[in-house]
């Protein structure tokens, strides 16, 4: 076997850890496979012959990669609402892959098995907190090896990981029970409009529901003010694409559910819940507002 195709074969070792990196770092499958392919540029550019760890090597590679791109994304913090001008959809036509387009069904069931709710949460940290945390809590890489990336000692690289754990277990605001009965019905919510069973969703709704949203939530000028089970319920039905990106969060300290297409926060319904019905929905969809609110994960 020739040098090219043997580097190729120890590379390919390594490409389902990196890439698993790369997504849980980018919450973008698209990304994660541009950052995974830049390191096999690198490391084609690049001598290695005296790497005794090579998948140590990539890993520290794709994670720079992969730290530029948050850098530059905080810089820019392109307004989520611009991929979706009107009835947003559950990830981009257009987003591409070194191998061609992603598919979004692909993209949703990645999300799934990541957990959509971390995702959002990790897209809320500042980028060297989210790579501390990604490479330290989910992969196992010391703290001495993350150091050197962010350019920090590993004692404020420990700070960091330690800062972004206690975001993303986030702290409920309201008993254990009550968070329980809240996550029943808002998983039922969801589940009803993922399913497009129009009749659950309006049993699970009070006969005079109201649900308010933000005029960022298109395509309407104004905000959003709809009365009743049987509308808000047509309204969920019109919105069964959105649902695959959609995944229950703790907001605020209470169950809600956060929607971020492509590892990118878009917007956030809170529920008013009394006697195991909704009675208020509220859609979160002003990049203001959304940076205001306390997201967290609800299975870490």
């Amino acid at each position: 076997m020739d040098e090219n195709s043997l580097l190729t074969e120890r590379f390919e070792e390594h490409r389902s850890h990196l890439r698993a990196v790369s997504y849980r770092m980018l919450g973008s499958l698209a990304e994660a496979d541009d950052a995974v392919q830049e390191a096999w540029l690198r490391l084609n550019r690049s001598d290695v012959s005296d790497v005794e760890n090579l998948g140590g090597w990539l890993t520290t590679v794709v994670s720079r990669v992969c730290l530029n791109l948050l850098r530059s994304r905080e810089s820019r913090r392109e307004d989520p609402m611009e991929a979706y001008p009107s009835d947003p959809v559950v990830s981009r036509a257009d987003a591409l892959g070194p191998g061609g387009p992603v598919d979004p069904e692909q993209e949703a069931l990645l999300a799934d098995s990541v957990g959509l709710a971390l995702l959002v949460v990790l897209d809320q940290l500042a980028p060297a907190e989210r790579l501390a945390f990604v490479l330290h809590d989910l992969f196992a890489v010391p703290f001495d090896e993350i150091a050197p990336m962010i350019e920090k000692s590993p004692a404020a690289t420990r700070q960091l990981a330690s800062r972004a754990r206690r975001r993303v277990k986030g702290a409920p605001v309201v008993p254990e029970a009550d968070l329980t009965r809240q996550r029943r019905v808002v998983d039922a919510f969801l589940a009803a409009t993922r399913g497009g069973n129009f009749d659950a969703l309006v049993t699970l709704l009070h006969p005079d529901v109201v649900l308010r949203a933000d005029k960022a939530v298109g395509p309407t000028p104004a905000p959003v003010l709809v009365r009743g089970a049987v509308t808000v319920a047509t309204g969920a039905m019109a919105a069964m694409q959105r649902a695959r990106s959609t995944a229950p969060a703790l907001v605020d300290g209470v169950v809600g559910l956060a929607m971020a297409p492509l590892g990118r926060l878009f917007l956030v319904l809170g529920f008013t819940i009394e006697d195991g019905l909704i009675t208020e929905i509220d859609v979160v969809a002003e990049p203001e507002r959304l940076g205001a609110l306390e997201l967290a994960a609800l299975d870490v």
